[in-house]
């Protein structure tokens, strides 16, 4: 975070400090969800999921629209995002129903229910649109339901079905938005869309191989910066990665691809010492959606994936997802204090 504040800084430092005041918010609700048994907070797992529910349908009724897609709530001081504080409640809410039908999560009216009650906030995030978001918060939730014991036998089967039902998906152009089909014919021809949808990416590629080992210096004045040159635009968001490639280098990179490795493989250590299923499953969720979201947002801006907007955890710019990462951060050192707690 401490790094993700300079970067922010360099990109664009009229919002340094508001990166730091999320930081400090964030780190202070860590603490007070930590401290607070989370078996206790499991209790009012449907009040967590309706929650979950309400705010992804308040943003499409009071959300304000922004480059095509409604996807925050202005609240005069800064913008919400529903759908990132959504992914750590139904973290929550799955890991407690996961946890009562541990002893029938094979079962075909189990599936169907899990199936209901994650395609209700998919298809609320999708209608936005948030593609990105959506996928990302899917992978999340199979991921809980696999380690809360789903069959291989099953997992197989819906693997058939699912990867040539995705790729038709894909290719029939009527269910993706003008802005989809282009980003991903962009991805497969950047020569020819260069000027355009492949413009952000082919300059954060240029950016990253720019900084070579050691990169140019946070916040440099030289000309021949990408950044400095107005080549990507909002670079404290979803291209931060392009900024930290030019000005920290592939040094820079590298240490913050470990960090973040470090935090997802913390999170599995502490869930495998968990003393309840429950307790497994939020630390392995937390853990998947950063590892998914840095995945996600690393290969972009490295030019390995379609353009699509996902913020890098706890670096990139944007206070919803950071505030929310701290807490899905504090329910994991939960897991962990109560385990201590019962030795």
């Amino acid at each position: 975070s401490v790094i993700g504040v300079m970067v922010v800084g360099s990109a664009k430092a009229s919002v340094q400090n508001k990166q730091l005041f999320g930081v400090c918010v964030g780190f202070v609700l860590m603490i007070i969800v930590s401290l607070i048994d989370y078996i206790w907070i499991l209790n009012f797992y449907w009040i967590i999921y309706a929650a979950a529910i309400l705010s992804l349908l308040s943003v499409l009724v009071f959300g304000h629209t922004a480059n095509g897609a409604k996807r925050w709530i202005d609240l005069g001081f800064t913008t919400f995002q529903p759908s990132e504080l959504a992914k750590i409640l139904l973290i929550l809410f799955f890991a407690r129903f996961l946890m009562d039908h541990k002893d029938d999560i094979n079962d075909a009216v189990t599936l169907i229910k899990y199936a209901v009650l994650a395609g209700i906030p998919l298809a609320l995030i999708l209608v936005e649109p948030n593609l990105s978001t959506t996928i990302c918060t899917a992978l999340v939730i199979c991921l809980l339901i696999y380690v809360g014991g789903l069959s291989y036998k099953f997992i197989g089967t819906v693997l058939l079905i699912l990867v040539p039902v995705a790729i038709i998906f894909l290719s029939i152009q009527p269910f993706l938005k003008d802005y989809q089909q282009k980003r991903i014919l962009a991805f497969l021809e950047p020569e020819k869309y260069a000027s355009d949808e492949a413009y952000q990416q082919n300059n954060s590629e240029m950016a990253i191989g720019s900084g070579q080992l050691t990169g140019k210096g946070l916040n440099n004045n030289t000309t021949t910066s990408v950044k400095n040159g107005n080549y990507i635009s909002e670079p404290q968001t979803d291209f931060i990665f392009a900024i930290i490639g030019e000005e920290l280098g592939f040094v820079g990179c590298c240490i913050i691809i470990a960090l973040l490795l470090l935090v997802v493989i913390q999170c599995i250590l502490i869930g495998m010492r968990s003393r309840d299923l429950a307790g497994k499953i939020i630390c392995s969720g937390v853990g998947g959606l950063i590892g998914f979201q840095s995945f996600i947002n690393i290969s972009v801006a490295t030019n390995m994936l379609p353009n699509t907007g996902v913020p890098l955890p706890f670096i990139s710019y944007g206070l919803t997802s950071l505030v929310s990462l701290y807490i899905g951060i504090g329910f994991v050192l939960n897991v962990g204090l109560q385990q201590k707690k019962y030795q």
